[in-house]
């Protein structure tokens, strides 16, 4: 295999200015793709990672959108297309944390968290298939979670759209499979991230003396697992759930 498997590829990874997606963001650089940078807001987190990315010898843009509006969407994907050519990687990571219990949280917010972790990832997938298509074949991946599987306090709505992305991605897999495309998700466990104020503490059990492994885990190790699903030897890989945990859920 070449030190570059994916030279000649174009990648979108939205959430990509910090944390997961900007690891995510690094590593397929770093192995020869092409990368959109996207964030929702934070122009300067995402002209870091472009940034960086070009430090490294590698190729990158920025594009600021939010994945739950499809107008947005349609115009990042665009002008990417026009300045790469087409999307032969998507990786769909942009999401909000929040903490509330369930008889405090409203509609709106309830409607908040899907819209972008849910909604985005259907609304991004339909802007790339066809590209993907296109171009003969393609890989979509997208972040999941371990909230929905153990039933996290305060996060139902971090539960039910995580457990609706990971039907969208079975579904999408099974019908654009003949189109040479690959539909996974990562599902990360507790990750040695930056938190955000909404985001509040780290659940209790996500530390790392309640983690089998004994640690919590790493962006680089969530990356690597990207890398390989979107990679030459991840061809054989769809319509799954690949859980990144330390045990902390043994799906």
């Amino acid at each position: 295999m070449t030190d570059r498997p994916l030279d000649g590829k174009v990648a979108l990874v939205t959430g990509a200015g910090q944390n997961i997606g900007r690891g995510i963001a690094l590593t397929l650089a770093g192995d020869g793709a092409k990368v959109v940078v996207n964030g929702r807001a934070n122009a300067d987190a995402v002209e870091e990672t472009v940034q960086a990315i070009r430090d490294a010898g590698g190729t990158a843009i920025g594009q600021i959108a939010d994945v739950s509006d499809p107008d947005a969407v349609e115009a990042m994907v665009a002008a990417a297309s026009a300045e790469f050519g087409g999307i032969d990687i998507l990786v769909s990571n942009a999401g909000l944390r929040r903490q509330t219990p369930f008889l405090e949280m409203s509609f709106t917010e309830w409607r908040e968290i899907l819209s972008v972790a849910l909604d985005g990832a259907f609304i991004l997938a339909r802007a790339v298939a066809p590209s993907m298509v296109t171009r003969g074949g393609g890989s979509i991946v997208a972040l999941s979670g371990i909230s929905h599987r153990v039933g996290t306090l305060n996060r139902c709505h971090v539960s039910a759209s995580k457990s609706g992305l990971e039907g969208l991605i079975r579904a999408l897999s099974r019908e654009l499979a003949p189109h040479g495309i690959t539909c996974n998700c990562v599902a990360p466990g507790a990750i040695d991230t930056v938190r955000g104020a909404a985001a509040g503490a780290r659940p209790s059990g996500q530390a790392g003396p309640n983690i089998p492994i004994g640690r919590v885990g790493t962006v680089e190790e969530i990356a690597a697992m990207v890398r390989h699903l979107v990679g030459p030897n991840g061809g054989f890989i769809t319509g799954q759930t690949i859980h990144v945990n330390g045990g902390s859920f043994l799906g």
